[in-house]
């Protein structure tokens, strides 16, 4: 199959990728200037340079192809730089959509995210809304469609940004104290918000399985791990595989969201109030996705994260 790929060379897209060419697919994909080194050089991955806020370069890439894959999404905007949700996340995945159905692609799988509500709400953060509206343009669209809701995806960064290199960095690292992040004003229950930490290699052989399955069209899979596990259980996995005894300290959300409205517009302040806020409601599967698509899913473990260790 001919495969037409946006969003191939970040940390995820770049586990796609190699999981399509073990299968025998034939792959376009595109690829800002500079970028190219980023990509496998294997003769079936062909790379198309250009930009997704241009459609031409959609047209290219998607051309000749029988399935399009759209895996562009950002944490934290940069609108200085053109970087924003609604421009990655939304237009350009509506624009790739409209080019797919103009070329009569047949297929089209989208990477979205766990969390996000059915329905717009108040509560929902421009990173979950423009998710959403993603969806809900390729529901409508012609194509045969397939979504995909991971959790918290961790895996080997391969230099790029990933969960849990991150988190040991910013904090395991630091000898400031980890911060449990609680609501309201009890701290009873610091860190105990939930979350479902997914391999990379599963979330990649999630999209080569259901691409060519016929009973994947039309369906959404939640991609999780097969436990789910706290953010103060997570700091304590991370702090035992970096060999370190770490303090931690309840952290209130009341304090903090005003901080980070303030701070998270800049790269080298460690979170968003809209990643605060994610955070705290939790990150879990109502829906086996995994299992769904006859995958076994790899634990979040000191032997699955022992690249922390071993880089």
């Amino acid at each position: 199959m001919r495969i037409g790929i946006i969003g191939g060379t970040g940390f995820v897209g770049s586990y796609i990728v190699d999981a399509l060419l073990q299968a025998g697919h034939e792959l376009r994909v595109l690829t800002r200037p500079g970028s190219e080194h980023k990509l496998n050089p294997d003769p079936n991955c062909t790379p198309v340079p250009g930009d997704v806020a241009n459609e031409a370069h959609i047209r290219d890439c998607l051309d000749g192809t029988d399935a399009a894959i759209y895996l562009i999404g950002i944490l934290r905007e940069m609108p200085q730089q053109g970087i924003t949700f609604d421009a990655l996340q939304r237009r350009g995945a509506e624009r790739t959509i409209a080019v797919a159905e103009e070329l009569g692609v047949s297929r089209f799988l989208l990477m979205s995210a766990n969390g996000i509500d059915t329905e717009p709400t108040e509560d929902q953060t421009p990173y979950q809304s423009t998710k959403l509206a993603a969806e809900e343009r390729l529901k409508q669209s012609s194509l045969q469609w397939t979504i995909f809701r991971p959790s918290v995806i961790f895996g080997p960064p391969r230099g790029r940004m990933e969960f849990c290199t991150q988190l040991k960095a910013e904090l395991i690292d630091s000898p400031l104290p980890a911060p449990l992040f609680f609501a309201g004003l009890s701290p009873l229950d610091a860190g105990g918000f939930q979350l479902a930490p997914v391999h990379v290699e599963d979330v990649a052989a999630a999209f080569a399985t259901a691409l060519t399955r016929d009973d994947a069209i039309g369906q959404t899979y939640a991609l999780c791990g097969p436990d789910n596990r706290s953010w103060k259980e997570i700091l304590k996995t991370l702090a035992q595989v970096s060999g370190k005894s770490k303090l931690m300290l309840p952290a209130p959300a009341l304090v903090l969201e005003p901080v980070a409205a303030l701070l998270g517009r800049f790269s080298w302040f460690p979170v968003t109030r809209d990643q605060l806020h994610m955070l705290l409601s939790g990150n879990i599967c109502s829906d086996d996705g995994l299992t769904r698509l006859g995958i076994n899913a790899r634990p979040f473990d000191q032997v699955t994260l022992s690249y922390l260790t071993n880089p």
